[in-house]
């Protein structure tokens, strides 16, 4: 289930004239371990490691590529024995094994540069632990409240910006005979986003990962306040009734036939609104409203990235294909919308001409100050994220039975993170 192909000094030898000039001259094999088996994310890929090598024509590069669900299996392993010197992976806590293992090198060194502190910095806190930095992003995408612009028109409402703004917009679009936000909790993780967020606005990032982290007890009065946002919206009937009957695209048609004004999802669910027959004119986003005017916004924005296994062979060639992952040019190359179809983690990149990228690009690079949040299931480990995420979903059924609900979860916390 893998591939491996090699870009030898002749073959790169060719673009090397027209590249820029190497700050040092890299020799040796690099070898490249990559999850990005399906067609798009590879080709991308490969053609980012082919511009990479014919910048340094003294370097012989390997790269393997190996199915992503074998990869996901295989990782402990190769990390430990015949290990490559770049691997990609996930930021926050799905890094965290690999970190505490040690089979991850430190490479804070490379957030002092001025190129990477300035420009990454909206995603230095998904890639630190204990204060160190342990990788670099390449892709991310952002999260938000898509809505029906045109329902918003009729109805004479603008986009909200405080929580009070959010109620009464929730409260008019009620009283039209439409829900407010449609949502499919068969898949607990979209319950997991509305935590996020309501949890995020309420406490900001830092509870967001002491929670996550085991760190917090789920029967503080700070979570407490969190579900007592969601309640509000509950109560006044802002999501579909059936929503337990419903995947996320199931949820989808509600919105499309405007019986639901909004969804709070990642920017994936635009291919299929649009795919459902929804226009750029009728769709449009918006950042998730501020709720406790002290605390910072931050956003879920799930990251991907490139790591330096702890026993790589050959770490400084390694760092500087870090370094050109990370750098504006490539940023802009490798998601725009021919490729990944992404957001580029660099600052200074451009991004594709694509409205929703365009305004959840400036979303995170200017105005989300209080940090970068994985999402629920990435950010807490994967025990943890099932049993709170079943939880969350039963809250929205029964929001009366919120006591019973979170002593189930701090029972659980007692019981995951302790083991």
């Amino acid at each position: 289930m893998y591939s491996t192909f090699k870009r030898t000094t002749a073959a790169l030898a060719l673009g090397a004239a027209m590249a820029a000039p190497a700050a040092a001259e890299l020799t040796g094999e690099l070898r490249i371990f990559l999850d990005t088996s399906n067609p798009a994310p590879r080709a991308t890929m490969e053609a980012m490691i082919e511009r990479f090598g014919a910048q340094h024509p003294g370097l012989e590069i390997e790269t393997t590529v190996i199915d992503r669900e074998a990869y996901k299996t295989q990782i402990r392993n190769f990390l430990t024995a015949d290990t490559p010197d770049v691997a990609n992976w996930y930021a926050a806590n799905r890094m965290k094994p690999y970190v505490e293992a040690g089979l991850f090198e430190d490479v804070s060194d490379l957030w002092e540069e001025p190129e990477i502190a300035e420009n990454l910095a909206s995603t230095k806190g998904a890639m630190t632990i204990d204060g160190k930095q342990w990788g670099v992003p390449y892709t991310y995408y952002q999260w938000g409240v898509y809505y029906r612009k045109d329902i918003f028109n009729e109805l004479g409402l603008s986009e909200p910006t405080t929580w009070e703004e959010e109620l009464a917009n929730c409260q008019k679009i009620v009283d039209s005979g439409r829900t407010c936000y449609t949502i499919g909790t068969r898949n607990y993780w979209t319950a997991g986003g509305w935590f996020d967020y309501l949890n995020m606005r309420t406490n900001g990032f830092d509870f967001h990962n002491q929670l996550a982290n085991g760190e917090a007890s789920w029967e503080d009065d700070r979570v407490k306040q969190t579900f007592a946002n969601w309640k509000q919206l509950i109560e006044m009937g802002a999501f579909p009734d059936d929503h337990t009957a419903r995947s996320w695209q199931e949820s989808l048609p509600l919105i499309v036939q405007g019986d639901a004004a909004a969804i709070l999802l990642g920017n994936f669910a635009v291919a299929p609104l649009r795919e459902a027959g929804l226009t750029d004119d009728q769709l449009d986003f918006y950042q998730f409203v501020a709720i406790n005017p002290d605390v910072e916004l931050a956003e879920d924005a799930p990251t991907d990235t490139f790591h330096i296994p702890a026993n790589a062979s050959n770490k400084e060639a390694a760092r500087e294909f870090l370094r050109h992952v990370v750098s504006a040019e490539e940023q802009t190359e490798i998601n725009n919308g021919a490729n990944l179809g992404q957001l580029p983690v660099n600052a200074q990149s451009s991004v594709d001409n694509d409205k929703f990228l365009q305004q959840g690009f400036e979303m995170l690079s200017t105005n989300s100050p209080g940090g970068i949040a994985q999402f629920w299931d990435r950010d807490a480990p994967a025990e943890m994220a099932k049993v709170s995420m079943e939880g969350f979903q039963e809250f929205m059924v029964k929001p009366d039975e919120l006591d019973r609900i979170l002593a189930k979860l701090e029972r659980a916390r007692g019981r995951i993170y302790d083991n």
